[in-house]
């Protein structure tokens, strides 16, 4: 019942910036952590960054310094700034949240579909 829809992501050149969403849908009750994982055409998924309930967050050494998650648990949404894109950024950047649907239940992962990033000149 919960999905994950990504936007924001496109074509930019080396240098450039783009913002990522990703908006939670569906029955929610709470949601516990959300994170960001990219994947390039015939590598693994990796964790790009990840923002706890409580705001704690982390970074793939890759992006340090270049990239901010930050979350809405109000708005069941969250954001991840890219700045100082480089080519080796291109991949598919794929929403992650955990979940609970009701006080309950336990929580669940739910995964958006992806949204591409291209950094290229």
């Amino acid at each position: 019942q919960v999905q994950l829809v990504e936007s924001g992501g496109g074509l930019v050149q080396p240098g450039g910036s783009l913002r990522l969403s990703c908006v939670a849908s569906g029955s929610i009750f709470s949601i516990n952590a959300m994170g960001w994982y990219s994947q390039a055409p015939g590598k693994e998924r990796k964790l790009v960054a990840h923002i706890s309930s409580g705001g704690s967050t982390i970074y793939a050494d890759s992006v340090k310094g270049r990239f901010t998650i930050s979350g809405d648990n109000a708005k069941n949404t969250v954001y991840l700034q890219m700045d100082s894109l480089k080519p080796e950024d291109t991949a598919v950047y794929y929403c992650r949240m955990t979940v609970r649907v009701s006080p309950a239940y336990r929580y669940l992962e739910v995964w958006g579909q992806g949204t591409l990033v291209t950094v290229s000149s």
